[in-house]
């Protein structure tokens, strides 16, 4: 782990009371390595302006992205990326002093693309200190989509340790590919198109969880159809669906999207018996996310029914289930086989908000079950500011309550070594 660069703390941070008095807790938020549990791969340097920048700093979309340049966690992100970029410092951009909110964002972005793309990989990656990423390559997983312009997972390791990026299979893009090979070559009259379907299905997570590469799956249930994922479907209701789906294919050009409530549910729970039987994690996405998502749908208060009907298979709970953090840690608490990940909220909420995350994080969650992620996607700095507002931010709570001597320094170092690294290596087996 010492072959990485770890980052540095903004220079305000040297001056901090809190660093002068904890600074052995200070001393590891900053330079401990850490392992990613969930992340999406960067985009290939001939596609890296394909994408609106303003989605390193929200989920938001079309029209709404403009506005989400006047965030406060927007506001803080130019801080550090000018910090990062040192442009306030070189003199080659003017000073952010009498500019507004929308010059100051066109200045990052400006500087970015002068940069050589490799560099600006590396220079988000060395201030990181990211040793091992877990890569869900399935963001944009549609044929031709956004997927066919990332680069693959194992290319990241030249910005980690050497062969430590690993992989997660997205179960619903793989149970697309399952149903679009079927469909393929299936006949008009063919009737048995759901028992082929679930055959094939299981057999590919299964083959994929013997892969060393692959150590874990994850669901966006979430998105599709909502986390209330039913514990049996009729099989009468899963053969409409699929034939439904079938005559989808045939006159959408070979396009299938599982959106179908009853095959969604279908996958997720091959995908439980797959991994409980593997031994490997099921992350799902919960809370925060873009406008796919009914958020009524999205607690993970839903899931407990399923958490329950599959005490074998682990449950990642993901993005710190935002803003449902406390359904989540509930669920992790009460249930051996719930863990929680508290990713995305970086850089997306503010400060005080990402604080808040923690706290109530860690009103009920074993400590030995929280996992730290950037989910960085597309650009590199998404990496870079995911991992620097963890670090800030996990200080200032950990410092907080070793303060009120509610727990001794050791103890909360503990903490910031096992959330951002040794929880994943354990679970993950790494």
């Amino acid at each position: 782990m010492s072959e990485l660069t770890l980052p540095l703390p903004q220079p305000s941070l040297f001056l901090s009371p809190l660093a002068r008095r904890l600074p052995v807790l200070y001393q590891a938020a900053f330079t401990q390595p850490a392992i990613d549990n969930h992340a999406h791969p960067l985009l290939r340097a001939s596609a890296r302006d394909v994408l609106p920048f303003e989605g390193v700093i929200s989920e938001a979309e079309g029209e709404a992205q403009a506005d989400s340049i006047y965030t406060i966690a927007a506001r803080r992100a130019v801080n550090q990326l000018s910090h990062l970029f040192k442009l306030d410092s070189s003199g080659t951009m003017p000073s952010t002093t009498s500019m507004d909110e929308n010059a100051k964002w066109e200045r990052i972005k400006q500087f970015r693309m002068k940069l050589d793309y490799d560099a600006l990989c590396k220079l988000s990656f060395n201030a990181a200190g990211i040793h091992t990423i877990l890569i869900d390559d399935g963001l944009g997983g549609v044929p031709g989509g956004m997927a066919s312009k990332a680069e693959g997972y194992k290319w990241h390791d030249k910005f980690t340790a050497p062969g430590r990026s690993k992989r997660i299979v997205r179960v619903e893009v793989e149970a697309e590919e399952t149903l679009r090979s079927i469909f393929a070559s299936s006949a008009d009259d063919d009737f048995d198109l759901l028992s082929k379907f679930e055959v094939l299905f299981k057999k590919k997570l299964s083959n994929l969880a013997d892969s060393s590469d692959v150590v874990g799956f994850k669901s966006i249930v979430c998105y599709r159809t909502g986390l209330d994922v039913s514990l049996s479907s009729a099989e009468k209701e899963k053969e409409d669906a699929i034939e439904e789906l079938w005559k989808s294919y045939h006159s959408n050009d070979g396009r299938i999207r599982l959106a179908h409530k009853v095959l969604n549910d279908e996958v997720v729970r091959i995908a439980l018996t797959v991994a409980g039987e593997k031994g490997i994690p099921v992350q799902f996405h919960t809370g925060l996310g873009d406008t796919d998502i009914r958020l009524t749908h999205s607690s993970p208060a839903h899931m407990q029914p399923l958490i329950e009907r599959y005490p074998g298979t682990n449950f990642v709970i993901l993005h710190a289930s935002y803003p449902y953090t406390r359904d989540a840690g509930y669920l992790a608490a009460v249930y051996k086989n719930v863990y929680l990940d508290f990713g995305e909220v970086f850089p997306f909420v503010s400060s005080s908000g990402q604080r808040d995350v923690i706290r109530q994080m860690l009103e009920l969650t074993p400590t030995n079950k929280i996992l730290w992620s950037s989910d960085g996607h597309w650009w590199p700095e998404s990496y870079y500011l995911g991992i620097y507002q963890a670090r800030l931010a996990l200080f200032d709570v950990l410092a907080d309550i070793v303060i009120r001597e509610e727990l001794d320094e050791g103890a909360a170092v503990k903490i910031v070594q096992d959330a951002l690294y040794f929880n994943s290596e354990k679970l993950y087996r790494l």
